[in-house]
């Protein structure tokens, strides 16, 4: 089934969403948002599938016009947000293109870091950044939401409590990093909110395109209307969900509504493009001895989108621009 959460209250108000986006209906019924739904989902849940099975079949009395506008990510606030990064050869080529050789632990040992989830940025709404000297990047992901995970779970233990999935905008200001990570303490200025898709679903609306804890199906990344590009988010993914969320949970539960990110979708084939603009500059310094492409300024847009082989859209589309923030008020 595909949920999402209209704008309102600060935790939104949980609606179901027809399998081509294009209807919805209230399930504040059910449950009054997403984060409740998670806490009771053994019976929450199959009232939620009825509700998605009868507007799969026709327009129930209530059911609305979907519009990704009027939509918060579908948690617009969470108890845990994550980020891994699995795509262990995007790791490879940044450590590559400053001359730094990668530890052999990284292949065996995932790096995941722990990111604000008290606010998120809605899938069409803007990125806002104070200066362009920042180093304003997108990062195209996928992520999965999780229900309970007690501590110490192996990663086919951890398997079933996968929820729910979202592509990820993961928006980071690259040229705040480097000060950042010299004080050993990890990213905190440098990654401002997330944005996520409109629409999270459950692993089953996926198909045969949900294997092995990955989802084998590319992932599309435009940049002010070109295609930058489409790597499959199944393939080079060195760890799948279950292994990044019983790495996670190796000292500590996890609570139902926590957020696992994959980290920037990568492929070693690199006719596939890439999903963040440092990927692009660092494949520039290795080929030519220095990036050439800018990163994000104030009104540029990206669009992060994940298709069927029929075409059709599994997530919607996340569609954010660049803005510039004037400040608090």
């Amino acid at each position: 089934m595909k949920l999402a959460s209209l704008k309102g209250p600060r935790d939104g108000k949980l609606i179901v969403v027809s399998r081509d986006l294009k209807r919805a209906i209230a399930a504040d019924g059910i449950a009054p948002s997403l984060q409740v739904a998670l806490d009771t989902w053994e019976r929450s849940a199959p009232r939620l599938a009825q509700v998605y099975r009868e507007l799969n079949e026709g327009s129930p009395i209530g059911s609305f016009s979907f519009r990704p506008q009027d939509c918060a990510a579908p948690l617009p606030r969470a108890f845990q947000w994550a980020d891994g990064s699995a795509y262990v050869t995007h790791v490879e080529l940044v450590r590559k293109a400053r001359g730094a050789e990668m530890p052999a632990s990284f292949w065996t040992d995932p790096l995941i870091y722990q990111g604000g989830s008290d606010s998120f940025i809605g899938p069409t709404d803007d990125i806002l950044a104070a200066d362009e000297a920042w180093g304003i990047d997108m990062e195209g992901e996928v992520a999965v939401i999780t229900g309970d995970v007690q501590m110490g779970m192996s990663p086919a233990q951890a398997e079933p409590h996968i929820r729910l999935l979202m592509l990820v905008n993961d928006v980071s200001l690259r040229n705040l990093i480097p000060k950042e990570l010299e004080k050993g303490f990890g990213f905190f200025q440098s990654k401002p909110a997330t944005a996520f898709s409109p629409v999270a679903v459950t692993p089953d609306e996926l198909g045969e395109h949900w294997r092995e804890g990955k989802v084998h199906l590319p992932l599309l990344i435009d940049l002010n209307g070109t295609r930058l590009g489409s790597p499959n988010a199944g393939v080079d993914m060195t760890f799948s969900f279950p292994q990044l969320i019983a790495h996670v949970a190796k000292t500590r539960e996890l609570e139902a509504g926590s957020i696992i990110g994959s980290g920037t979708v990568s492929n070693a084939d690199r006719k596939s493009g890439s999903a963040c603009l440092a990927e692009v500059r660092m494949l520039e310094t290795i080929a030519k001895g220095k990036p050439e492409t800018p990163f994000m300024r104030f009104g540029d847009k990206v669009r992060i989108e994940m298709k069927l082989p029929d075409g059709s859209s599994v997530f919607g589309a996340i569609d954010n621009q660049v803005k510039k923030y004037e400040g608090p008020k």
